[in-house]
């Protein structure tokens, strides 16, 4: 369909139909979730009771442990930004290494280890987090019967959590920094190397400039899907949980509206995120 060209009206309405479809099956369940952390109600579900911040600021009174009081949750919290933090710093690193070997690099086999670095994002979480839990747990049982030395980090809990987000997060990031690899103009370094800069120079002021976006991008994603992640992390978890488990566990035993004051916090948390990321690609342009 030629766009300059009038359509008709039962068109232009199943198209403005759809898109408010479309819209309310994305944003309705957030915009519910995000009203009821607000509900006067000690259920995380209508009907509306009244306007209460108590979910937020706790209500002695009431009997309320509010969000910013609960240190269980904050804690938990925590530990998701301190794992999404490590598991960002590795990704990129790596995803960086990785993108410079695909891409700058000729050997036999290339195309079988770029196959075998996407393969973690087909594999389930499930399966993969088990896979990870089992494989560290024989290792570990391995040192501790031949050498007497007892590896914790391959234990669950933190350090295996870093691990097994990094295994399928780190193709991300690979094929993020990848992407922008393949477009740059290799002869820019050249001249460089020409006019007398080192390699190190020629990395610093020339090449990882032109990957800034795309490092920013890949650690952003990474992130994000680490802090999210439920499925390989309920696998590896130890006695700290990160905020997916712990709101699960809180799930099973009994959700408040305490669940989606969280979950209106980090609406909000990712919403500025993403604008931030937004506002820094058009000052960069």
């Amino acid at each position: 369909m030629i766009p300059s060209l009038p359509r008709p009206a039962w068109l232009r309405l199943g198209t403005i139909g759809y898109v408010l479809l479309f819209m309310g099956f994305l944003f309705l369940p957030l915009a519910i979730v995000a009203t009821f952390a607000f509900n006067d109600a000690p259920y995380p579900a209508p009907p509306w009771r009244g306007l209460t911040l108590d979910w937020f600021l706790s209500n002695a009174q009431a009997g309320r442990n509010g969000l910013f009081a609960d240190k269980a949750l904050l804690g938990s919290l925590w530990t998701s930004v301190v794992v999404a933090s490590w598991v960002t710093v590795l990704a990129v690193l790596m995803g960086t290494a990785n993108a410079f070997l695909i891409e700058r690099t000729q050997f036999r086999g290339k195309s079988l280890v770029s196959l075998m670095m996407l393969a973690p994002l087909v594999i389930p979480g499930v399966i993969l987090g088990i896979s990870i839990l089992a494989f560290a747990s024989r290792i570990a049982n391995l040192a501790d019967d031949l050498w007497g030395l007892e590896l914790e980090f391959l234990r669950p809990g933190l350090p295996l959590v870093v691990m097994g987000q990094l295994s399928f997060i780190i193709s991300v990031a690979t094929l993020t920094i990848s992407a922008r690899l393949k477009r740059f103009d290799i002869t820019l370094e050249e001249a460089a190397y020409n006019l007398g800069a080192t390699r190190a120079a020629v990395l610093r002021t020339i090449t990882l400039p032109y990957l800034r976006p795309a490092l920013v991008g890949s650690a952003a994603i990474a992130f994000l899907m680490s802090f999210e992640n439920f499925n390989t992390t309920l696998m590896l978890v130890g006695s700290d949980s990160p905020l997916t488990v712990m709101m699960y566990g809180r799930m099973r035993e009994g959700a408040t509206p305490v669940l989606n004051a969280v979950s209106l916090f980090l609406m909000l948390a990712s919403a500025l995120l993403a604008l931030s990321l937004l506002r820094r690609d058009r000052t960069t342009q």
